[in-house]
């Protein structure tokens, strides 16, 4: 689970070693809490909910917007890796202009893999909130690829 969690925390502030310690903030608070949570329903879904705010409480702190700045440029020395590096980093940077839910159910399906019922559990929403957030993501993507000429 801790793979899963990192992968989800990075997603949301682009730095590894601060994923690092948020996650680890995260995980010392279940440690703390570890009777209480023996009998939690969803504890996947308690980390998660804890993991954001544990991001929202870092961002509160130090008055800091999420960004891009620090990333780092993709490098490749054949003309193809180039190529391939651009369309996934544009790709990366539509699904950042994502809406905040419409982001996170697409990252928990396409690339966490979790099935309809799990992200809703995640994310304590109805199921049929999951799939018309995913389906308007995936629309909102497949206009903006379109339009970019990356797909036809």
């Amino acid at each position: 689970m801790r793979g899963k969690l990192y992968r989800l925390v990075y997603l949301w502030i682009k730095d590894r070693s601060l994923a690092e310690d948020v996650l680890q903030n995260v995980f010392e608070k279940t440690v703390e809490r570890q009777k209480e949570l023996q009998t939690h329903p969803n504890l996947a879904g308690w980390m998660v909910k804890s993991l954001k705010n544990e991001v929202l409480m870092h961002h509160r702190k130090n008055n800091r917007l999420d960004g891009l700045e620090g990333m780092p440029e993709p490098t490749a020395v054949e003309t193809d890796r180039l190529e391939a590096a651009e369309s996934h980093q544009m790709i990366f940077s539509l699904v950042d202009r994502l809406p905040e839910k419409q982001r996170e159910i697409f990252h928990l399906r396409e690339v966490e893999e979790m099935s309809y019922e799990e992200i809703a559990a995640h994310m304590e929403i109805s199921l049929d909130q999951v799939k018309v957030n995913l389906h308007r993501a995936r629309k909102t993507l497949r206009e903006k690829l379109i339009n970019q000429g990356i797909t036809r």
